[in-house]
Parts: structure tokens; C-alpha cells; sequence
């Protein structure tokens, strides 16, 4: 397996950790139902505390999977999954053109 292959791989390693939380993966799922939701909105779904949801939230933004919109004195939070769809495809074709 080449360098490039590497790279991409460990390129993935944040954001898989990111993905690995099921508290997390609720959070995703009820934002692809329900965005663009506010933390207390997402708490109400959820069996965590505002704090809690606000740590997942904040690693889920650091991996640029949510995004963030400030309307007056409400922060709304929407998935924004382009980046993370592009480098998981870059993983599928690097995988597929490198581990014959």
C-alpha cells in the first residue's frame, strides 16, 4: 500500500472517532430529520444533558459534520456532511484502487 493510501486513511481517523459515538449518531440522524435544531431542541430528544449535547456537538462541528447559525439569540445546528461524504469517497476509491 502506497503513501497516498496511508495518508488517506489517517486522514479518516478523526472523523470515524467522531462517527463512533452512538450519542453522536443520534444526534446526526435527528438532525437529517429535524435541522436546523438548537441544543435545547436537541436535548429535549435526547436522554443527555445540555452540557453533553453541547461537548458532541462541538466535536461533530470540529469534524465539520454540523454547521452552526446564529438567528438573534438562538444558534441553530444543520448537518453539513459534504466535506466528510468527500473524504470517505476519497477512502472507498483509494481502497479499491490500492488493497487488490
Amino acid at each position: 500500500m502506497g503513501q497516498k493510501a496511508i495518508e488517506t486513511f489517517r486522514a479518516c481517523t478523526p472523523l470515524f472517532q467522531a462517527l463512533a459515538d452512538p450519542y453522536r449518531q443520534d444526534i446526526i440522524v435527528l438532525l437529517a430529520e429535524k435541522e436546523p435544531l438548537t441544543v435545547n431542541q436537541i436535548t429535549e430528544h435526547l436522554t443527555l444533558s445540555r452540557p453533553a449535547v453541547s461537548h458532541h456537538l462541538k466535536i461533530l462541528r470540529d469534524q465539520e459534520l454540523v454547521s452552526l447559525e446564529q438567528k438573534g439569540t438562538q444558534r441553530f445546528y444543520s448537518l453539513e456532511l459534504d466535506q466528510a461524504t468527500d473524504l470517505l469517497k476519497q477512502l472507498v476509491n483509494t481502497i479499491e484502487n490500492h488493497c487488490e
